[in-house]
């Protein structure tokens, strides 16, 4: 049976989903004002994992992934770049499903925007308010009390008495309270807003996934995942916001990621070491950076460095090798009383643990290489499907050439494709215009829209 650590109780639990046989899951998304970044790919690719692993083994997945729209950084970037946000947000959540594309990350079920659902988030802050759990401050912003729910802290482990100290915690004398946070902003000069009966304004970030949740997976769920830099205070304002409005327990298993590092620094840009997906994958193919990414376990620190990566292709590539000359049977069918494939369920039910399942797909590769029994090599490329890996025609993977891939366009034919995608663009014709783009990102080609036109840099 499958076991999950839960973040809420410290330890692995046994899974037994609200519906037999059906998993609601909730993931907290990308907010779009920049490039999506090595933290990002790595949520994106662990939950895809984990959606992978429920369907190979008979659930049905209604998998939830949101969208951040409207915040103080859009805004910010917006004015900065002189553009309007929605041109922003539409560019970024391009990039970002070109760079989870490339990475094999399968569409969620659903991919709401927070500027869809303000009528909810509206509507939940006024039962809030009604209840006693929110207050208008002063300013006219929308404050959660904090010390009206007794059980604030019981997922990050974090006692409010401790945390009026803390340097997280900003004090203003809107507030009643320091720990309280926000839920709805009045609306500022220059910035958009929205209706409320308190006022216009736009939501506070928090209030959106606990909306949303409510919306596409109901008061009460099976799986809340995010990085772990979201645990709190994020993570645990929505249990605070979503119990207090619906008096019942918010989600059943809490799952966090860990931490990005950069030879063994946290990954920043004041340190210099941060690196979008396009920077790296620059140099790498997507399946490496994927391998590299689940090669960790998902609530271990993932440690990026050259040398890392370079020894995740050269293992995938072993991998790959393996399977070179091999007529693989379509659809095969994973027999999983076979010793190699018990191994692989084994390792994935505790707790997603996808260096061992790796580990064992080598064990199936030697196996393969010394013997030769086409079997081996069917098992091997079925369960690589279910990590998302080893899709690939083998003979073209091992003569990839990432310089051949970076410079296959001439300078006049990618101004061409532009303007074949500037055309289809101007008739609403997004998907043509979309895969124009693809095809020159996965060339090593990047485009970048600005309000002056459209620009490109090789990678």
């Amino acid at each position: 049976m499958l076991k999950i650590y839960n973040s809420l109780t410290k330890c692995k639990q046994t899974f037994v989903p609200l519906i037999a046989n059906k998993v609601k899951l909730y993931v907290c998304g990308m907010t779009v004002y920049d490039y999506c970044h090595l933290g990002h790919a790595r949520v994106m690719v662990v939950f895809d994992m984990v959606v992978r692993w429920f369907k190979a083994t008979g659930y049905e997945v209604i998998y939830v992934r949101n969208i951040t729209d409207v915040d103080d950084k859009i805004i910010q970037r917006a004015q900065e770049n002189n553009e309007s946000i929605e041109s922003l947000t539409e560019r970024f959540i391009c990039a970002m499903n070109e760079d989870s594309t490339a990475l094999g990350v399968l569409q969620p079920t659903f991919e709401p925007r927070a500027t869809q659902y303000i009528e909810n988030m509206v509507s939940m802050i006024q039962v809030l308010i009604d209840k006693g759990f929110a207050y208008i401050g002063s300013n006219g912003d929308v404050y959660y009390a904090v010390d009206k729910f007794p059980d604030y802290g019981k997922l990050s482990g974090k006692v409010p008495d401790d945390l009026y100290a803390g340097e997280r915690v900003s004090i203003n004398s809107y507030k009643k309270n320091p720990l309280d946070f926000v839920l709805w902003k009045t609306a500022k000069s220059n910035e958009p807003y929205w209706e409320a009966p308190w006022g216009k304004g736009r939501p506070g970030w928090h209030i959106e996934c606990s909306a949303m949740c409510r919306n596409y997976l109901d008061k009460h769920f099976d799986i809340h995942g995010g990085g772990q830099d979201l645990q709190f205070p994020h993570h645990e304002n929505e249990i605070a916001q979503s119990e207090a409005a619906h008096d019942t327990t918010f989600v059943n298993y809490w799952m966090h990621n860990g931490f990005v590092r950069v030879d063994n620094e946290k990954m920043s840009k004041s340190l210099g070491n941060f690196f979008t997906v396009r920077d790296i994958l620059a140099n790498y193919q997507p399946e490496v950076v994927r391998f590299f990414i689940l090669r960790a376990h998902y609530r271990s620190p993932l440690n990026y460095s050259d040398s890392h990566l370079e020894d995740a292709k050269n293992s995938l590539d072993r991998l790959y090798s393996a399977l070179k000359g091999n007529i693989i049977t379509i659809d095969y069918k994973i027999d999983w009383n076979n010793i190699y494939a018990k191994r692989f369920m084994h390792a994935m039910n505790d707790d997603f643990n996808t260096p061992i399942a790796i580990a064992i797909l080598f064990d199936l590769a030697n196996e393969t290489n010394k013997t030769g029994i086409k079997q081996a090599a069917d098992l091997l490329k079925a369960l690589g499907a279910i990590l998302g890996l080893l899709q690939q025609d083998p003979q073209q993977y091992l003569q990839y050439d990432m310089s051949s891939a970076n410079s296959e366009y001439t300078s006049e034919q990618i101004d061409k494709l532009i303007q074949e995608r500037i055309a289809a663009r101007k008739v609403g014709d997004y998907t043509k215009a979309d895969s124009i783009r693809k095809v020159l990102f996965n060339a090593g080609i990047v485009l970048e829209d600005s309000p002056h036109g459209t620009s490109w840099r090789r990678e």
